[in-house]
């Protein structure tokens, strides 16, 4: 799997240039920030997007799981802990992105 970047996201990019830079320095840095392994930050970025719901960023964080050699198993299984905090039906939309994404979908 190839790095996905949504047109929104290279639109923003295009246009905002010195925004943008800054915005994937901050990223980088707080990668940087613990002592937490890529696919732990990886993991607990994924669910973060659950909670709150974004579906490009659950599409993403998926994306950039799969690029890290995560697991299908451990991706999904990171969705459903989010169950008893968020509920159902955010939980259940997550799921649903996520599975598109691993069938091979790649819209935001």
């Amino acid at each position: 799997m190839t790095d996905y970047l949504p047109e929104v996201y290279r639109q923003f990019g295009r246009r905002f240039p010195g925004v943008k830079e800054a915005f994937d320095a901050l990223g980088a840095a707080e990668h940087e920030a613990g002592p937490l392994s890529e696919k732990e930050r990886r993991l607990v970025k994924l669910g973060i997007a659950v909670g709150a719901e974004s579906e490009g960023a659950v599409r993403s964080h998926v994306r950039k799981l799969l690029n890290a050699g995560v697991s299908e198993e451990e991706i999904l299984h990171t969705i459903v802990l989010a169950l008893t905090t968020v509920g159902f039906p955010a939980t259940n939309a997550a799921l649903g992105w996520a599975e598109e994404v691993l069938a091979g979908e790649t819209r935001p």
